[in-house]
């Protein structure tokens, strides 16, 4: 494993102690300690994954996220000491890609970078989907409506193809989270709607789309074809 890791982190000591059991674990990891200093080293280095501290000086680890997003679908797991829900349905509208509270331990956040890079990556027999006016190409993690390329993080695109993959098949919220992230995440569930939420926004923005992710009822989600 020789995937490269940004870590941003503005406290020295949790900095240091990160880096050094992350590569222990066989990453590479560059080092950021403040929001300015992140963008241009990842403008740089273009990392595989950024892990992202919210409470930055200067700008703060929100408003990082927001300006990747805007150019690159990089994978962000946040680190934050804020459980609160709303701040994590508003992470993952920014768009991260999962979280962690503090404190956490180093073994914890090597397990999540592991599996946040293992659902971010194209599946192994690569295979173009398509249903009505929308194609996926796995290889180039990449989703059209029509000629309108979506703009999607990993773990948006996996789900979408997940149900592209098999339209009209309802999947759970817990069925969604085994496929997509390989692992259960015990409380996770809701943050598939905020998922949900963002994929259907993007799709209805192209003004064209001829699917749907329709929602049943007590049950999950399934994608159809529009008639």
């Amino acid at each position: 494993m020789d995937s490269l890791i940004l870590l941003v982190e503005d406290e020295k000591k949790i900095r240091d102690m990160l880096s050094k059991h992350l590569r222990q674990e066989g990453f590479r990891v560059a080092l950021a300690a403040d929001g300015l200093e992140a963008l241009q080293i990842w403008q740089d280095i273009k990392p595989d994954l950024i892990v992202l501290d919210l409470m930055l000086p200067g700008l703060s680890g929100w408003e990082v996220m927001k300006k990747i997003r805007q150019k690159n679908n990089t994978p962000i797991i946040v680190l934050t000491a804020r459980v609160d829900e709303v701040d994590k349905l508003l992470g993952l509208e920014l768009g991260a890609d999962d979280y962690i509270t503090k404190p956490f331990s180093p073994r914890e956040l090597a397990l999540r970078i592991k599996a946040v890079l293992r659902r971010s990556r194209p599946h192994e027999q690569v295979t173009n989907v398509s249903i009505s006016n929308l194609s996926i190409n796995p290889e180039r993690l990449e989703a059209l409506i029509g000629d309108t390329l979506l703009a999607l993080t990993p773990t948006e695109f996996k789900i979408l193809l997940l149900l592209a993959e098999n339209p009209g098949q309802v999947f759970s919220r817990l069925h969604i989270l085994e496929r997509v992230f390989g692992d259960i995440y015990e409380g996770y569930e809701r943050t598939i709607d905020t998922h949900i939420s963002n994929l259907r926004h993007k799709i209805e923005a192209t003004g064209k789309s001829e699917i749907s992710i329709k929602t049943v009822y007590g049950i999950g989600y399934k994608l159809v074809a529009e008639e």
